[in-house]
């Protein structure tokens, strides 16, 4: 295994956990910890974006272009990922299933969206 995907590995799986474990923490009222999921969520949100910076230098490419591209495709993300996210809360939370499950399959769509504007279609 090359350096610089054991490095991505570990760094992808670490930033995930934490990530993932602060969505958890933040969302179950029963745990009584949304502060400390936020702030656990946040630790993995950047581990992941030091993980893309790092891996991209490691490939000697340059951190990160920003252009109206980049920042169309970095919003498309963040929206598709916003709806899906809200679509799954009307479910779990709210208890709206039908409109819940609506609202995350326009979720999915979105972010499947991102596919053809990252890698275009030929």
């Amino acid at each position: 295994m090359k350096k610089k995907n054991f490095i991505t590995l570990m760094m992808s799986t670490v930033g995930g956990i934490l990530f993932a474990l602060g969505i958890c923490m933040a969302l179950l009222p029963e745990w009584g910890v949304m502060t400390e999921g936020i702030a656990f969520g946040c630790i993995g949100a950047m581990i992941l974006l030091a993980m893309v910076l790092v891996r991209r230098k490691m490939d000697g490419k340059p951190a990160i272009l920003l252009n109206g591209r980049t920042i169309g495709i970095g919003l498309l993300g963040i929206i598709g990922t916003i709806v899906l996210g809200v679509g799954m809360c009307m479910v779990m939370v709210w208890e709206m299933l039908v409109y819940g499950i609506l609202v995350g399959i326009i979720g999915i769509v979105l972010l499947i969206c991102l596919v053809p504007a990252v890698k275009g279609v030929k």
